[in-house]
């Protein structure tokens, strides 16, 4: 899934492929070019290699290992690069999203206090006696006699 061919899709094949609307996914092109250029003005224009992908690339292994569960192995296939990379961009990405607030999913409190139906099952799970064998000492005796070693002589 290149960002080449899928930005060509309508915006609900686009939001079923992807898992977010298109707009969205422009905000987090957009938050992630501005984190870009903010480090590239703070540290200087010292990177010594180039990213191999474009950004929006990167955006989509991203929403690619979290929408689909794909493994970074096999995403690095699709994208030709060791998952290692494909890690550390899944990572890199994160964070820069992480840090910007319009992201963000709303927090447990929040949604406790929403006005949400809960059906609820119950399982009867008592307990019922079972019937065990009574201890009587001959049982007893004969299994402690078959586990005694031999002594040596």
């Amino acid at each position: 899934m290149f960002w080449k061919k899928i930005k060509k899709y309508s915006a609900k094949d686009f939001k079923r492929t992807t898992g977010v609307e298109l707009k969205t996914f422009n905000l987090m092109a957009k938050e992630v070019r501005s984190h870009d250029k903010n480090v590239i003005k703070k540290k200087g224009s010292n990177r010594s290699h180039p990213y191999s992908l474009c950004l929006e690339d990167r955006i989509l292994m991203m929403l690619m290992y979290y929408r689909e569960y794909r493994t970074q192995y096999h995403i690095g296939c699709t994208y030709g690069l060791h998952e290692s990379n494909v890690g550390k961009n899944i990572k890199r990405i994160e964070n820069i999203l992480k840090k910007c607030k319009q992201f963000e999913l709303p927090g447990k409190a929040q949604l406790a206090g929403t006005n949400h139906r809960f059906e609820v099952i119950v399982v009867d799970a008592t307990e019922s006696p079972i019937e065990r064998p009574k201890k009587n000492s001959t049982f007893t005796i004969r299994g402690r006699k078959r586990n005694i070693p031999l002594k040596l002589r």
